[in-house]
């Protein structure tokens, strides 16, 4: 089937388009783009060239049409935590929210630290997956931290990048290593940055509001502790480092720095990090309990001053289902994680709308920056490349409702709220998905 998305206004950071026009699409690839703004166009409308009994039409006017949106963390749960994701589940998810590439965390069961986990994966993705999926294999064996994952193999088999996310790396001999293996694949590292001797115990974070719920708090310090020291290595190793759901003014602070000293270093923050706060937790709503924790309003503004300023590149949605009886114990005992690959669109719009960053600067941090760090040719609409494209809707108001999620993961801080923004059709690789 030809697809032929007509009088949408496209926006494509990877090609610096920016205008109304139409969008081609034959044998699930980019066959041409034509309107304003679109180097080399003939002007709009090409229906005496795509005009056949299988050509389909879809009017896009007063909409945005982009590339499919990447998500390069996300938990997928499979092999070992079905009950919680699928990459099934997951991934239909993924489309709703206008994703159409997710990377793969590798804190699973059993772990994806060898060929076999990365290959059930990658077979599974493309049998029950609605979107692309790429695996990221663990730095170490079982993410214990303690010897190195095999990441050659790993990355013959598909792995595009290397992170014990969950845990940090505490053996900053081992991270060293690590950060000096990967350059030999060029692939990122993803670091997940918490000092587990500060943090030990913790739940969310450490200031008045903790001491006044009488819940253990974890300080700033334990980010941005193991930030500095990866940093550090990564001058010292010349590696690929990448800074996961950076939460804290002093995480931006150290990357901001880090880069204009020249060390070859990126970082992503999420949606819930500019969202809201640690107020969030009060009634002990396990549904705003994540790692790192919500912190406070002084570090949202920070945030949001690091995406705007291009300290941040990247917005992920760390996608972490959980069943649902398992946010229903006690605060201290529940797992950490929001349901974010449905809210996650919504609420990044607000940024536009607050005048922090421009359509093309949010769309840039979630397609083909996140697409250039792990090295995949995605986040584009490029001739030729994979027709993944998202249709969307700037004035669909939304209310969260997390039982009509397509995720087992109904955990979300954000529920009740009205979001305004949202993906109406997402077209992978040539399928079309219809909100």
């Amino acid at each position: 089937m030809k697809i032929l998305i007509k009088n949408g206004h496209i926006i494509d950071p990877s090609q610096g388009i920016d205008g109304v026009g139409d969008v081609l699409i034959e044998d699930g690839k980019i066959k041409e783009i034509r309107g304003q703004g679109v180097k080399g166009s003939r002007g709009q409308g090409n229906e005496s060239q795509t005009s056949n009994s299988k050509l389909k039409t879809i009017d896009a006017t007063g909409l945005y049409v982009l590339p499919g949106l990447v998500d390069m963390h996300t938990h997928l749960r499979e092999p070992g935590f079905e009950y919680k994701e699928t990459i099934k589940t997951g991934t239909l998810a993924a489309v709703r929210g206008g994703f159409t590439t997710v990377c793969a965390m590798p804190n699973t069961n059993p772990v994806n630290d060898n060929s076999s986990v990365t290959d059930l994966i990658i077979r599974k993705a493309i049998q029950e997956g609605a979107c692309t999926v790429y695996p990221i294999g663990a730095i170490t064996k079982g993410q214990k931290g303690e010897e190195l994952a095999e990441m050659g193999i790993m990355h013959s088999e598909g792995c595009v990048a290397f992170s014990d996310d969950g845990r940090p790396v505490m053996n900053s001999l081992i991270m060293r290593r690590a950060l000096e293996y990967s350059k030999t694949f060029n692939v990122p590292l993803i670091s997940h940055c918490e000092d587990m001797n500060l943090s030990e115990g913790g739940v969310m974070n450490e200031g008045l509001l903790s001491v006044t719920l009488g819940l253990k708090g974890i300080p700033s310090e334990a980010e941005e502790v193991i930030i500095a020291r990866d940093i550090a290595l990564a001058g010292l190793t010349g590696g690929r480092l990448h800074i996961a759901h950076v939460s804290t003014e002093g995480s931006v602070r150290l990357v901001r720095q880090a880069k204009e000293r020249g060390i070859n270093v990126t970082a992503e923050t999420c949606p819930h990090y500019f969202s809201i706060t640690e107020a969030a937790v009060e009634g002990y709503n396990t549904n705003a309990k994540v790692n790192p924790p919500l912190r406070t309003a002084k570090d949202v503004d920070a945030i949001k001053q690091g995406l705007k300023d291009g300290t941040i590149d990247v917005i992920a949605t760390d996608h972490a289902p959980h069943h649902r009886d398992e946010k229903l114990r006690e605060f201290d005992h529940a797992p950490s994680g929001i349901s974010g690959l449905e809210t996650a669109l919504g609420l990044s719009l607000k940024l536009v709308g607050e005048g922090i960053l421009t359509m093309n600067q949010l769309i840039e941090k979630m397609t083909i920056n996140p697409a250039k760090i792990m090295g995949i040719n995605k986040g584009t609409l490029k001739n030729g490349s994979d027709a993944d494209v998202v249709i969307v809707n700037p004035d669909k108001e939304f209310k969260v409702e997390p039982e009509k999620f397509a995720s087992k993961g109904k955990n979300t801080p954000f529920e009740g709220w009205v979001l305004k923004g949202a993906a109406v059709i997402t077209i992978c690789k040539g399928k079309i998905y219809e909100q």
